[in-house]
């Protein structure tokens, strides 16, 4: 299935919580694209992998398991 991206200009990223104390081996998110997760390594801001949001959820609850 594709999703239209979403224009990410705006996009206020956030680091996981997971990451490496703030160097630059981060995996970022963005919220607030309804029905999809933007999600960018934060050495290669430029792009992003475009996650449906029931897809992110279960990943994020698998990996919390």
């Amino acid at each position: 299935m594709r999703f239209p991206s979403p224009d990410l200009s705006g996009a206020a990223w956030r680091k996981s919580s997971y990451s490496d104390g703030g160097q630059n081996n981060c995996v970022e998110v963005a919220d607030g694209f309804p029905g999809v997760v933007p999600v960018r390594d934060s050495k290669a801001p430029g792009s992003a992998l475009i996650v449906p949001a029931d897809a992110w959820a279960a990943f994020v609850a698998y990996v919390k398991g």
